[in-house]
């Protein structure tokens, strides 16, 4: 009985972690377009998100790698489970796939998108910390590694977000936005992972989540012309 509860856990996890670590990557995506555009000549700025954007994609490929070792396709979870999604929807009033990429190469926008992105990454590297003292996770030493990766690589995602507020005399992250960022984790955690793990019934996906990034890139990049 243990260890179906272990396996079920560990494949609801991954599953959330898949499809945040290309939820990630994709949201970075319309980012490096805007900056690309608003700031050229900030090459550090943008070096810095390519290395962002090209870790949350190994951090996806290793996920991905997971579940074909195992044979099976990741859980069927949408954005309800994604904390970017959540804290965008909330501090936008927009999803993230209905952002203009010149909306946020506006310097006030840009402002609200680091804090959020910073808040977002430290909390998800405090997680990591609490996942590799989770005795189920440690029992899997592919899992083990791919968490000891991440939480070696996070520090580096906040720190451009950060700086990029510091050198533009911007505040960091207030009371509102660090509350809203608790409650986005404290809703997947204590209602919606509990409500994901007893529904047995849950579908698993029919493609992998990277399917469609060539099209997405490709209609991106029409509307940012």
């Amino acid at each position: 009985m243990a260890g179906a509860f272990r396996d079920r856990y560990l494949d609801l996890l991954c599953s959330i972690y898949i499809y945040n670590e290309h939820r990630g990557y994709t949201a970075i995506d319309r980012m490096l377009w805007a900056v690309r555009s608003s700031w050229p000549d900030d090459h550090r700025l943008i070096d810095l998100i390519e290395k962002h954007r090209a870790d949350e994609r190994k951090h996806y490929m290793m996920f991905r790698r997971w579940f074909e070792r195992r044979g099976v396709m990741p859980l069927d979870v949408d954005r309800a489970c994604g904390h970017i999604d959540r804290f965008v929807e909330i501090m936008f009033g927009s999803p993230i796939d209905a952002l203009d990429p010149a909306l946020i190469g506006r310097e006030d926008l840009f402002e609200r998108l680091c804090r959020i992105i910073s808040l977002t990454e430290k909390r998800g590297h405090r997680q990591v910390e609490v996942l590799l003292r989770n005795p189920w996770v440690r029992q899997d030493a592919t899992l083990t590694k791919i968490f000891r990766v991440i939480e070696q690589d996070e520090p580096s995602h906040w720190a451009p977000y950060d700086g990029w507020l510091a050198d533009h005399g911007r505040r960091q992250a207030n009371g509102y936005e660090r509350a809203v960022d608790g409650f986005v984790h404290g809703e997947l955690l204590a209602l919606k992972l509990p409500l994901l793990f007893l529904s047995r019934g849950r579908a698993r996906r029919t493609t992998w989540p990277d399917a469609h990034d060539d099209e997405r890139l490709s209609g991106l990049a029409r509307a940012a012309a």
